[in-house]
């Protein structure tokens, strides 16, 4: 096994030469190619004085520049600081100075904003996309005169990798530490587990920022495949680059397969060469996963992660059984357990609910200089808190039941909205659907729908409530059902669901 990042682009291009290895808004790179631009772009941040446990952070949307930023990175020994390209000014700001990051790279959109608050941070390097930099340093000018090779910095496998930040959703983000193992090991596992060749090609619009794309673009790398990456998620664009270029995955949130099944042009297309197709990120109700495994021919196989794990820590083994619904199994060298909530310590029988807790050598470092969260999210035994409430099978498969946060209060029993949002996706009129809370004068909170139609459905409320009648018990009912035209999503495409009130205001 490789010991650090800075290894994956000469390893694969030692093997796989020049055989495609990334293809990109109608742009093809090869191993080698990617190998030699990481190099002259590694060569140029070593002469900017970045050393071995420097940070640099990487503040764009899918591009070719990104991937060669984040290997040269590695390769120049910095820890690389991973920025979601929906940050605003002000929360990059924040996050690179809690990691007190020296260089940041970014697309030229995003200049201005940047070199307005560098000033209030501690980045002495700003590289923009472009041949004009406007105030910055040009990355197009960087690469254009570093040279092809680079003298390899000493990495052990246990130095930082990365310190990607979570979404502050209670507050500040944190940044997560993963070591070069952690993220080696996770993108190894689940190249593995999903049996990742260098015959297949694997379309993908999970930005590469976020550890599941990180993971599917580590894993494919690994394994000498080719790369077809989308700058962002459109349905029509994805089913034509399969199409086009006949490839045998593709990765995806349950938004992402959602609007694919609500495209009306989307059985024009040819997906027969697909082998495989994968969802992470979020639950998808088990209908949805039946109706896309239709669509595609081939299983679509759930994955559950985090940023505090470097990736995945459960999945479905391409030959292994597809319990949909479940979200698999522990990857190799990681252990999950159900810890009863009221007491970490306990571990809970088969088919009883309680917190998915997780070790092994995956797990991040700490938090980014900040001892007490990490205290408060690891035991002194190892075991990570992951927030979701969880339950496994006698035959030692997980099931979500749902974000411990996202838990709704009616009356005194909890009711959790995945498993309305999963009876109400049911529904044929139903593409896609968030459940969140409201107040009540009288039971404290009821759930609230927000429902996306299908093309050419009529939305009508009153059968949908019928609907959840005949699957849940009456407390867990939507007391409200509002029709909308999306949802709030992150950059990834999961649903916001503390964002749903937002929606409300459409119904006014």
């Amino acid at each position: 096994m490789l010991k650090h990042l800075g290894e994956v682009l000469p390893v694969a291009a030692q093997r796989f030469g020049d055989k495609t290895a990334l293809v990109f808004d109608r742009r093809t790179f090869s191993y080698h190619e990617l190998n030699r631009l990481s190099n002259r772009l590694a060569n140029a941040l070593s002469q900017m004085g970045v050393a071995a446990g420097d940070r640099v952070s990487l503040y764009c949307g899918n591009s070719w520049e990104w991937i060669v930023a984040y290997y040269a990175a590695a390769k120049a020994g910095a820890a690389i600081n991973p920025i979601n390209a929906m940050l605003t000014p002000e929360e990059v700001k924040f996050v690179t100075r809690d990691c007190q990051a020296r260089v940041i790279v970014s697309s030229a959109d995003k200049s201005e904003a940047l070199l307005a608050v560098q000033k209030d941070t501690p980045l002495e390097h700003v590289i923009l996309f472009g041949d004009e930099a406007k105030g910055g340093k040009s990355f197009d000018e960087l690469i254009s005169r570093g040279r092809d090779t680079y003298e390899p910095k000493p990495i052990t496998a246990a130095a930082t990798s990365t310190i990607g930040y979570t979404s502050g959703t209670t507050g500040h983000p944190k940044g997560a530490m993963t070591s070069h193992r952690a993220v080696l090991l996770n993108s190894s596992m689940v190249a593995n587990g999903w049996m990742f060749t260098a015959a297949d090609k694997a379309v993908s619009a999970l930005p590469c920022s976020h550890v599941y794309g990180n993971v599917v673009m580590n894993g494919t790398f690994l394994t000498g495949g080719t790369l077809v990456l989308m700058p962002r998620f459109d349905a029509e664009r994805t089913l034509g680059l399969v199409a086009e270029h006949r490839a045998t995955h593709f990765h995806g949130v349950p938004t992402m397969h959602m609007y694919i099944l609500n495209t009306p042009t989307h059985t024009r297309y040819d997906l027969s060469s697909l082998t495989r197709c994968t969802v992470g990120g979020q639950t998808m109700p088990v209908s949805k996963m039946e109706e896309a495994q239709d669509r595609y021919g081939c299983p679509l196989l759930e994955i559950w992660g985090m940023t505090e794990i470097a990736g995945g820590g459960t999945l479905h083994p391409f030959y292994g059984e597809n319990r949909l619904g479940s979200i698999g199994l522990p990857i190799a060298g990681a252990e999950c357990r159900i810890a009863d909530v009221a007491d970490a310590a306990k571990t809970l029988p088969d088919g009883e609910t309680g917190e998915l807790m997780l070790r092994g050598p995956i797990l991040m470092q700490g938090y980014f200089g900040n001892e007490r969260a990490t205290k408060e999210t690891i035991e002194p035994d190892g075991w990570l808190h992951s927030g979701d409430i969880a339950r496994r099978d006698q035959d030692g498969y997980y099931y979500i039941v749902d974000r411990k946060k996202d838990m709704i209060i009616t009356a005194g029993f909890k009711v959790y909205p995945a498993e309305i949002e999963r009876a109400l996706a049911s529904h044929p009129s139903v593409a896609m659907v968030a459940v969140g809370s409201q107040s009540d004068a009288l039971k404290g909170e009821v759930a609230k729908a927000y429902v996306v139609l299908r093309v050419g459905a009529v939305g009508d409320a009153d059968a949908l409530m019928a609907h959840c009648r005949e699957q849940l018990a009456a407390y867990k009912v939507p007391r409200a059902i509002q029709f909308v035209a999306d949802l709030p999503k992150t950059s990834t495409g999961k649903i916001l669901r503390r964002e749903l009130k937002r929606l409300d205001e459409q119904n006014a």
